[in-house]
């Protein structure tokens, strides 16, 4: 029977086999490392491990792309746990344990500190402060392990999103990168899935069964702002087939000339001669 298609609607994407998913991950995350630059060789890199499908993924790929490589780098997992209750790490251990990658896990009760704080300041969020917090700790960490960079597990929707919430809600053109100095510049923090789509991470963690731990700061708050930028994002890939892929490359595919920021202008006019023609 022939079927009428909306004018507009995006059909539904066929699912891909586990093995296809695993490949396509791993060849947009080598992707990004090599155009960015983000490891080098002797690197020795801490990976954030929050106990979420992003971090499992980003671990399991990088050690596996560690093993193939012949650039010579080393990578250590580290894990905070936040004291928040509830918390239970035995299968994130169990796991790690397993994987064979070194690892630790640091307690440090910031839970308590985010929570007093929203109580104390009205906050509406816990993430600015829980962000901070866990910055610290991670830079103490990598610090104390000799590491050179810090890898985080965020991906193109985080990516997306924090656009988004920048342009809608702040009034600036600022996303994520690839990568950054930290302001004291003691460490690269890199982040090699900064491409790939969580709709595939979640797929892949889902058939790679990684023992999640959920977050119970984050997931108990309702009526977020990223929450309302995200399903806005899935609104308009029903219309606009493939939106995210378009919008990631957008941010990869700047005009200087063709904006409104003065500063930025004049450092484009300053460097022109050493770019291309873009117009």
């Amino acid at each position: 029977m022939l079927k009428i298609v909306p004018e507009g609607y995006a059909m539904p994407k066929a699912p891909k086999a586990p093995e296809r998913l695993r490949l396509d991950l791993a060849r947009q995350m080598a992707k990004t490392i090599h155009e960015h630059r983000l490891i080098a060789e002797g690197d020795r890199i801490l990976l954030a491990v929050s106990g979420g499908k992003d971090s499992y993924t980003m671990l399991d790929l990088l050690a596996d792309a560690r093993r193939r490589s012949p650039v010579k780098f080393e990578i250590v997992a580290f894990h905070l746990d936040q004291a928040q209750p509830g918390y239970d790490g035995k299968a994130l251990r169990a796991w790690l344990e397993v994987f064979g990658t070194p690892f630790e896990i640091h307690r440090e009760d910031t839970y308590s500190a985010v929570i007093a704080d929203a109580e104390e300041t009205g906050a509406r969020t816990y993430c600015r402060l829980c962000s901070r917090l866990r910055r610290g700790i991670l830079y103490a960490a990598a610090e104390r392990l000799g590491c050179t960079s810090i890898a985080l597990g965020h991906h193109r929707d985080d990516a997306l999103e924090t656009f988004l919430l920048n342009l809608l809600y702040a009034g600036r053109l600022q996303a994520m990168p690839a990568a950054y100095t930290t302001g004291d510049t003691r460490f690269r923090v890199i982040r090699p899935l900064i491409e790939c789509a969580e709709e595939d991470i979640a797929s892949w963690a889902a058939h790679a069964a990684y023992p999640i731990v959920p977050c119970n700061l984050c997931g108990s708050q309702e009526n977020m702002k990223r929450d309302a930028v995200a399903a806005l994002l899935t609104e308009l890939e029903h219309q606009i087939p493939n939106v995210r892929s378009v919008m990631m490359a957008a941010l990869g595919n700047v005009r200087p000339t063709h904006l409104l920021d003065r500063e930025v202008a004049q450092a484009w006019e300053k460097d022109a001669p050493n770019y291309p023609t873009r117009r």
